[in-house]
């Protein structure tokens, strides 16, 4: 859900204004990244260091929103770290 409502978002609003169009692409991309980031983690269980990558992928997930986040609602822009540009 967390990729599929950013870009239902996305497709019904680009055409609104640029910076929804730029937004919704940052989103996507930011969290396509971070769920092969998670399903690297899981994998990396089974050898242990997934087990501690998990908990440090969960944490920047949460701050990237909220400070994304803070920084939308004030009217300015956002790019993610960590993020591979999938949508140009």
């Amino acid at each position: 859900m967390h990729i599929i409502v950013p870009l239902v978002i996305w497709l019904i609003k680009r055409a609104d204004s640029p910076e929804i169009d730029s937004t919704g692409k940052e989103v996507i991309n930011f969290q396509i990244s971070y769920s092969i980031y998670t399903g690297v983690s899981i994998l990396l269980c089974f050898v242990l260091v997934g087990f501690v990558l998990l908990p440090i992928i969960l944490i920047i997930w949460l701050v990237c929103m909220v400070l994304a986040s803070i920084r939308t609602s004030n009217g300015e822009s956002y790019r993610y770290p960590f993020t591979i540009r999938f949508l140009k």
